[in-house]
């Protein structure tokens, strides 16, 4: 099995499978900024036996302070909710949303992250389900109860790399930050959630949505950003992530692992960093190596 395998699955192989007989798990995780919400859309038509799951409260947990607009769930809670979802430790789980691969690649992140060892989203979301005429299915699908394990309860030591704020200079100063927003928010010209605008000083921005194709497929490694998959970069210099609060940096993260390189998270991102008025911003374009600025 491929790198690229471990972490997506498409829907022709997820069909195969489905129809095989052989068991998997199938969470719903349809989420948007603007509706963060999904679960009317899911009640109005989901895969067969997918069980809708919560971003904002399953995904995240609000009781934490200082950590940005979605820190990580507690392990203890996440397990009690993967149970509930069906979750099996010998099942394979496959994650799906219908915007942009934003809610698949956080609850692939959080799963992962949490020691799960078989979960990969559905490449193209459910729009790659319906092209191939997969059937949906209406209201709530009720999964038996699940024996899942987590084995990492604080997700912020977890299974996948972490970076704390504190840790963000070195990452500038040694490798490579991403900032996974779209570019006007990197810039500073529209900042539409957070109070502040701009980015992390010395960060690149790399839209999460420029690693997807047009049908909202992951784009093949050799596609992405020379700058993130070098093969001739020094895999030992830090690679790190963020966007508006650690949801859509998971899409960077998944297309990376499944181009063979390892990024770090910043949970909190720029819903975090803005609210510490100690920290730097900029705005604008980056720096050129001249001293200049990008055109």
């Amino acid at each position: 099995m491929t790198v690229r395998a471990e972490v997506f699955t498409t829907a022709g192989e997820l069909a195969d499978t489905i129809a095989s007989g052989a068991q998997v798990t199938l969470l719903d995780v349809r989420w948007r900024l603007d509706r963060p919400d999904g679960r009317d859309d899911y009640r109005a038509g989901h895969i067969p036996g997918a069980v809708y799951v919560d971003l904002d409260n399953e995904l995240s947990d609000h009781s934490v302070t200082g950590r940005g607009r979605h820190p990580l769930p507690d392990g203890a809670a996440l397990q009690r909710a993967l149970r509930s979802w069906g979750v099996r430790d010998d099942v394979p789980v496959v994650v799906y949303d219908d915007w942009n691969r934003a809610g698949s690649a956080r609850a692939w992140w959080v799963l992962t992250a949490a020691g799960l060892r078989d979960v990969r989203i559905l490449d193209g979301g459910l729009a790659a389900w319906r092209s191939r005429d997969g059937g949906l299915e209406p209201g709530d699908a009720i999964p038996s109860p699940g024996d899942a394990t987590v084995a990492h309860h604080d997700l912020y030591n977890g299974a996948l790399g972490v970076v704390t704020a504190g840790e963000l200079r070195d990452v500038v100063a040694n490798g490579t930050l991403v900032d996974a927003r779209a570019p006007e928010r990197y810039r500073g010209e529209k900042e539409p959630v957070d109070p502040v605008a701009g980015h992390i000083p010395g960060a690149v921005n790399v839209p999460a949505t420029t690693l997807l194709d047009e049908s909202g497929s992951f784009l093949p490694g050799a596609r992405l950003p020379a700058r993130l998959t070098d093969p001739g970069a020094d895999r030992r210099r830090p690679l790190a992530v963020y966007c508006g609060s650690g949801v859509t940096a998971a899409i960077a993260v998944a297309a990376l692992t499944a181009a063979g390189r390892e990024a770090a998270l910043f949970p909190g991102s720029w819903s975090q960093w803005s609210a510490d008025a100690s920290n730097p911003v900029e705005v604008g374009e980056p720096p050129t190596p001249d001293g200049g600025r990008d055109s």
